[in-house]
């Protein structure tokens, strides 16, 4: 789901994932350890309903995945949970 910025409480195992239009993208702990070998894509499309942020504009976020290749994985940035920095999946 989509918050204004500042409204999402961030949890002691959420990990920060990235920024998405300068907002921060967070994702559960345990939902991140299930994701952590997969590169994730977000788009925007302008058909869908949904119930977060940006439903009342009439767009909606997609998601594609893949798994990470062997050097993508060699060469990941470290991802942070709850502000604490975290090496990264092996």
């Amino acid at each position: 789901m989509c918050f204004p910025l500042g409204e999402f409480r961030v949890g002691s195992s959420d990990v920060l994932l990235g920024h998405v239009g300068g907002a921060p993208f967070y994702m559960s702990g345990p939902q991140f350890e299930y994701w952590k070998h997969t590169r994730l894509t977000w788009m925007s499309s302008s058909a869908g309903a949904g119930f977060s942020l940006e439903a009342p504009e009439g767009v909606r976020f997609l998601i594609r995945s893949r798994l990470f290749t062997d050097e993508e994985l060699a060469d990941m940035p470290p991802v942070s949970i709850a502000q604490r920095p975290l090496a990264p999946a092996s």
